[in-house]
């Protein structure tokens, strides 16, 4: 196991800084499965990752959750590798059928709000009984006024800063880790 003190050793390791550690994550977590619980509960609930960065807190949020519901995924993106968002790329719609289902749209993090409305807009016209969306992240940035906020979130903001980690990757590496870094502003 690599240690956080090492990573800035390892090769290809990017100029950066923590500003969120695992335990702050872990405890945001907490929280946005709290608040995702009663969904579970009440209705036949489906949790559909937005890949690749929504896997992690998919399934770190999963296993915080009681009782039945489904998992799935779609593939949407508006980075592929890149540090800077472009026009949004449909890679895979959902498997399930969402008729009928509470769907609750996980993704990384909120920023510009263009992913998280595309797909939860697609699970509405899917027939979704209800459609929410929560992430782990919120970046502290200027959005349109008409940019509609998540459902649900962790409570934990990053700062206007390209960010990695718990999901979230920089140039399609990193994302593994359960830290979140910065990129260093001065490097």
């Amino acid at each position: 196991m690599v240690s956080i003190a090492d990573l800035p050793e390892l090769s290809g390791f990017p100029a950066a800084e923590e500003i969120i550690d695992a335990a702050q994550v872990g405890a945001g977590l907490d929280r946005l499965a709290a608040k995702l619980q009663p969904h579970i509960t009440d209705n036949d609930c489906i949790l559909l990752g937005v890949l690749t960065g929504g896997l992690f807190p998919l399934f770190r949020v999963a296993e915080r959750l009681a009782g039945d519901f489904r998992i799935d995924f779609c593939h949407a993106s508006r980075y592929l590798g890149e540090t800077t968002g472009g026009e949004l790329q449909w890679r895979a719609a959902p498997r399930l059928d969402l008729h009928d289902a509470t769907v609750i749209v996980i993704d990384d993090i909120f920023d510009a709000g263009t992913t998280l409305s595309v797909v939860a807009r697609y699970c509405e016209q899917q027939g979704a009984a209800e459609t929410h969306t929560a992430v782990l992240f919120i970046k502290d940035c200027a959005r349109a006024a008409d940019v509609q906020p998540p459902d649900y979130d962790a409570g934990i903001t990053v700062p206007d800063r390209y960010v990695f980690g718990c999901g979230m990757d920089f140039r399609e590496r990193w994302r593994h880790l359960s830290s979140v870094y910065a990129l260093r502003e001065d490097g």
